[in-house]
């Protein structure tokens, strides 16, 4: 079997035929969620400027709100991407279904915190991916990394950034109900100091 198989490789060799070349077929792994760096052993990232671009549906949004978000440009295989904020590499908000060919990468320890590709089928300015903005942040940009194939990918393709307003930044992960139901706890206290103070 082996026999009948070298020569068919070398003819589709001398023919300029190869076989596709792969990095990680299935999606990114949960290792290169801080990075965002594909481990395609000895393959490194092409220079700048990337031929992509993120195209986000608003410039700004509020806590809740679905953000419509697309890469565009050329067609692509795979890609990992993110929102971000500041310098901060953990990944923030979290993603809604993902299109077909794509899927959820659990990140920052956010199970939707990412999405990166779940084949090598193509992608291309057709696939939109649904955020949701979180609160917390004022400001938050997404970060990509999109492979066209294993051998040829670039990294830090950014959107413009997106303002979140209305959000209340809350320390130590309280909700906006608990921060809402303390205050009202406060209120009566509040209103018998000021009717006796008088």
């Amino acid at each position: 079997m082996l026999g009948l198989l070298l020569p068919a490789l070398s003819v589709l060799g001398l023919l300029g035929v190869s076989p596709p070349v792969t990095g990680l077929p299935n999606g990114a792994p949960t290792s290169a969620c801080e990075s965002m760096m594909p481990r395609h052993q000895g393959v490194q990232p092409q220079p700048p400027p990337p031929p992509y671009t993120i195209r986000v549906s608003t410039r700004t949004s509020t806590a809740g709100q679905p953000v419509q978000v697309t890469i565009l440009g050329p067609d692509y295989a795979g890609v990992l991407l993110e929102a971000r904020s500041g310098s901060d590499t953990r990944a923030l908000g979290s993603w809604q279904t993902p299109p077909s060919n794509t899927k959820f990468l659990t990140c920052s320890g956010n199970q939707q915190g990412a999405i990166t590709h779940s084949n090598t089928n193509i992608k291309n300015n057709s696939t939109v991916y649904t955020w949701i903005t979180p609160s917390g942040p004022s400001s938050i940009f997404f970060m990509a990394t999109v492979a066209q194939q294993r051998t040829v990918y670039w990294l830090n393709v950014k959107s413009e950034p997106l303002t979140i307003t209305g959000g209340v930044s809350l320390e130590g992960g309280a909700s906006p109900v608990a921060v809402a139901g303390g205050l009202l706890f406060l209120l009566p206290s509040l209103l018998l100091t000021l009717l006796y103070s008088s």
